[in-house]
């Protein structure tokens, strides 16, 4: 089993993105999530779109998983968000910094 949970979606803009990353942290289902502006193209509703977005790196624990994805579809600003996740193995020290922050179920 990994020691932590990768996650990536996008939002539309620096202060939606900023709100779901404070939100999710608050909630305690993420430890850390990075920002990263980016131009994204992609096909939508049989166009091919192309938008400047803000990227989400959320770092979490196994454990908090399924309650992240639940709290992301909610809180997104899009009917259907970025939503991608992969284990990670972490070193020692950061995989307990990850346990105390997250409220893992």
């Amino acid at each position: 089993m990994a020691d932590a949970v990768l996650a990536l979606t996008t939002e539309a803009n620096e202060a939606l993105a900023l709100q779901l990353a404070e939100t999710l942290l608050e909630r305690r289902l993420a430890a850390c999530i990075a920002l990263k502006p980016v131009q994204s193209l992609y096909r939508w509703q049989g166009q091919i779109e192309r938008s400047s977005e803000v990227q989400l790196l959320i770092k979490t624990h196994p454990g908090c998983l399924a309650a992240l994805e639940q709290a992301v579809r909610e809180l997104h600003s899009y009917t259907t968000p970025q939503w991608l996740h992969w284990g990670a193995e972490a070193s020692d020290a950061y995989a307990a910094w990850l346990n105390a922050c997250c409220a893992i179920s």
